[in-house]
């Protein structure tokens, strides 16, 4: 199935999303399927035509000052009318007050609801960061990839051709190991492949004559790079 589970945004660490879960534990697992991050300014107008339910929706200041303008009947209506909506997922921002009519609402249908003590902007380049790398088309390829004077460089060719021995030349050299013998790559946007190696054989290499050897005990963290931009194939 594609997409990520709700939960893995609860796991997450790396990016300090600082996310608590309010409200709705039993839809963690539904799941995030597109790395935009949609703001409910217009659906709590009760205009919720393009809200797509498959990305993660955000509740900052403005839309909650708004919402706290209307009716008590007419918020109880924007807020059965946004959870009806089977969203895969709701965060307010700025550690807002979340009106209890909307953790009631959200526990019920089994909608995740999440706050967050960080602003809107803060929260959605980091959230967008960490979908677009869950969310990213991958692939593997044969082959080694260096980092040669801040260029990620991808050496192709066949099995036993000599990739892995000219890689540990240009390392002798003071270039930069990322992947060896398979590289992992992903897609970012419409034109950028990011490369890194697989975690069981990061930072290694096999020379023939030599065998396997650790890059980063031999040379240093200094002669290794976790991933990088692949700009140029050869």
């Amino acid at each position: 199935m594609s997409g990520i589970l709700v939960q893995e945004l609860e796991q997450n660490r790396d990016n300090a999303l600082g996310l608590t879960l309010m409200a709705g534990r039993k839809g963690l697992k539904r799941r995030i399927n597109r790395p935009q991050v949609q703001k409910m300014g217009l659906a709590l107008t009760g205009f919720t035509q393009f809200i797509d339910p498959e990305c993660l929706q955000i509740i900052g200041n403005t839309e909650m000052a708004y919402f706290h303008t209307l009716s008590a009947d007419r918020q109880e209506g924007v807020i059965h009318q946004v959870c009806s909506l089977e969203l895969s997922c709701l965060v307010v921002t700025c550690n807002l007050e979340i009106p209890e009519l909307l953790l009631h609402e959200a526990d019920q249908k089994g909608i995740p609801l999440f706050r967050t003590h960080l602003v809107s902007s803060d929260f959605i380049e980091r959230v967008t960061q960490f979908l677009e790398e869950k969310l990213a088309s991958t692939s593997s390829i044969h082959g080694v990839l260096m980092d040669v004077f801040g260029v990620g460089v991808l050496i192709l060719g066949k099995s036993g051709i000599g990739k892995s021995e000219c890689a540990l030349d240009l390392v002798l050299r003071g270039h930069r190991l990322v992947a060896d013998d398979m590289v992992y790559i992903q897609k970012r946007a419409s034109n950028t492949l990011i490369g890194s190696g697989f975690e069981i054989i990061q930072h290694h290499m096999e020379i023939r004559g030599l065998g396997i050897i650790n890059i980063r005990s031999l040379f240093g963290v200094e002669a290794i790079r976790e991933r990088k931009k692949i700009e140029l194939v050869n």
